[in-house]
């Protein structure tokens, strides 16, 4: 999973500097030769092969590698594409196309399995890539000629904010300027909802990297992100070997099998936890948007934001997140089924809420690399707790056990590392809270 992280600054300033267009473009490009090339190097080995072949290794891995930046080029041209056209609605905008990114191997596994299979149910690998190769291209390169950012009205709206001058009443007496004592209610009342001005401490001039990683609430909201991603990434990475440790004690879920298998068992959490993560995507981005609108700036250049909606609802979100990590690790001994149910939740949330999150507080002009940068979090948590994970495990497998293939069983094989992450949430819970006072009245 960390895979996907390497290159998203460079793949955000190419979004911010041509647009989603560019990057959809690119990944038609780097989809139809990765699947392609793939389904070709299959294609040439022999179906008897009594020797692996090195180089048949190497290739398939670099073609694996352009296959995956292609999905980050896809990634960002979607989510982006819809952020910056909806930037109102940042929150909904983006948790519905992660949602639909995230539905997409579903969809495909099952196209695969109806079309693609044998009688026997094998794969046709060569065909289906040939397919993938066809399907990626041609859909990104349809986003290369559509995905433009379509100008909004958002100077016409923000005048609101700024009361207007009636000319037909105005003469040489009448002030150049508004006086803002004005008892008039009538001119007063015309807005919707009241507004306040919002100090832009980050001026869209300050918009560099230096900048960026001089502001100190950036290190906040990134140690949150490590512990967030990384300790959820690392159950998501682990869940069958967890399973395979409780396989003593999963008996206690509910199935409509009497004494469900460990791969049963697997395929429900699997399944309970992409639910939750999608479900999350969906809700948790339409609550931020109806609690926390996204800033906008009215004609005299200060940030103007809605007073009723001044809830700060992302840091909201977070706050209520972390806690979810310490509760999965502690209702694991019962049930693994809630620890699923939780990453997954904690996992769409934070996800969910961070580009909002990144352009009340930096702006949209540079949203994409400096989303990008902040993702460089969870690709520093993701090792960090899963190797914890791991040395824990192989540390509790016992002695008399010499076999290489032995798997760590019982809680042993997990508790201290949840207790660290439980402890890492803990801190990275008072960040959140730190930042919720420091950004208080700006998200």
């Amino acid at each position: 999973m960390m895979g996907q992280y390497p290159f998203a600054a460079f793949v955000g300033k190419i979004l911010d500097y041509h647009g989603a267009w560019a990057c959809s473009l690119i990944s038609a490009c780097l989809f139809s030769a990765g699947f392609g090339l793939f389904a070709n190097e299959i294609s040439k080995t022999p179906d008897t092969v009594s020797q692996p072949s090195t180089s048949t290794f190497h290739n398939l891995v670099m073609f694996f590698f352009i296959g995956g930046l292609g999905t980050v080029f896809s990634y960002f041209s979607s989510v982006f594409a819809a952020s910056k056209n909806f930037p109102n609605y940042i929150g909904i905008a983006a948790g519905t196309s992660m949602a639909l990114f995230g539905l997409s191997p579903t969809f495909l596994s099952i196209l695969a399995s109806r079309y693609f299979s044998s009688p026997d149910g094998e794969i046709d690998i060569t065909h289906f890539l040939q397919f993938l190769a066809i399907l990626c291209g041609c859909v990104h390169l349809v986003g290369g000629f559509t995905m433009h950012i379509i100008p909004s009205d958002s100077i016409q709206e923000s005048k609101s904010a700024v009361p207007a001058i009636d000319p037909e009443v105005s003469n040489e007496r009448t002030a150049l300027l508004p006086n803002k004592t004005n008892g008039n209610d009538d001119e007063h009342d015309q807005g919707q909802v009241d507004v306040v001005p919002v100090a832009d401490e980050f001026s869209e001039s300050k918009n560099n990297v230096l900048d960026l990683i001089s502001d100190r609430n950036f290190w906040a909201l990134a140690f949150i992100v490590f512990v967030v991603l990384g300790s959820c990434e690392m159950i998501i990475s682990n869940i069958g070997t967890i399973v395979l440790s409780l396989s003593n004690q999963t008996s206690a879920i509910p199935t409509f099998v009497d004494t469900p298998s460990t791969v049963l068992t697997t395929a429900i959490q699997v399944r309970m936890l992409s639910l939750a993560n999608t479900l999350s995507r969906l809700l948790v981005g339409l609550l931020a948007d109806i609690v926390s609108p996204v800033p906008s700036r009215a004609i005299d250049g200060n940030l103007w934001l809605p007073r009723e909606a001044s809830e700060q609802a992302d840091i909201w979100a977070l706050r209520y997140v972390l806690p979810l990590i310490p509760r999965q690790d502690l209702t694991m001994y019962g049930t693994i089924r809630r620890g699923s149910i939780g990453a997954g939740l904690a996992y769409g949330c934070a996800f969910t809420v961070l580009p909002s999150l990144v352009s009340s507080i930096w702006g949209l002009s540079n949203l994409g690399r400096n989303y990008g940068i902040i993702t460089y979090a969870p690709f520093l948590g993701t090792p960090a707790f899963s190797y914890l994970y791991a040395f824990i495990a192989a540390a509790r497998v016992s002695d008399s056990d010499s076999s290489p293939d032995v798997v760590c069983h019982g809680p042993v094989c997990w508790t201290l590392t949840f207790e660290v992450s439980a402890l890492a949430a803990a801190l990275a819970f008072g960040s959140s809270v730190y930042l919720w006072r420091a950004w208080k009245g700006r998200v």
